[in-house]
């Protein structure tokens, strides 16, 4: 991912890419160079560098809710509700709210994944969460001192507060073994049909 067209350098700042064209003839934001067909091409170093010392107006307040199962539905819209009412008390600007819906132990999540890169890129001025927990279940200083890095403002709205951490457990839990079963199972099918089709091809 080091070399990055215009529409995924625009996709990836979260701006158009009429507005990355506008940068280049400011002399803002250049592309690194240009392919035979005379398309853009941008490094990774040169968009960290960019949002970091050129671009603070990027930056984003961003309230990040989760929850572990399709049941849970109402109460992320709840931690959605409550990170919103939060930003809007505080006057945060450019307020996006990532919801998730999947296990605190799985750390492929889309949303999360794209947290990930806007920290990364130095695109994330706070970070808001109802819990700690909300954001990883295991893990999330990590992602606190990358935070730290790239100077990154956390702030967790109920730090006191225990969730039903037993039910959470036995959630993430269920949801692991079901991955797990899932996947031994395409294995033995895969095992079983590729078997059948020898036997097939030997009779």
């Amino acid at each position: 991912m080091e070399h990055l067209s215009i529409g995924e350098t625009a996709k990836l700042l979260g701006v158009s890419v009429s507005t990355l064209r506008r940068w280049e003839c400011e002399g803002k934001l250049l592309p690194a160079y240009r392919t035979v067909g005379s398309h853009r091409r941008y490094l990774w170093k040169d968009i960290q560098q960019f949002c970091g010392q050129f671009a603070p107006e990027l930056r984003k307040t961003i309230a990040y809710a989760r929850v572990s199962s399709h049941d849970q539905k109402d109460d992320l819209e709840r931690q959605a509700q409550r990170l919103e009412q939060y930003c809007t008390e505080q006057r945060f600007e450019r307020v996006e709210i990532l919801k998730d819906l999947g296990s605190g132990l799985n750390y492929h999540k889309k949303q999360f994944k794209q947290l990930l890169r806007m920290i990364a890129l130095g695109q994330v001025a706070h970070l808001i969460l109802t819990h700690k927990d909300r954001l990883l279940r295991f893990g999330a200083e990590i992602i606190f001192q990358l935070c730290h890095i790239h100077q990154t403002n956390v702030t967790i709205l109920e730090q006191d507060h225990e969730l039903n951490l037993e039910k959470s457990l036995v959630a993430d839990v269920l949801e692991l073994m079901t991955v797990f079963s899932a996947r031994l199972h395409g294995s033995r099918s895969h095992k079983n049909k590729k078997a059948v089709k020898e036997s097939v091809v030997m009779s």
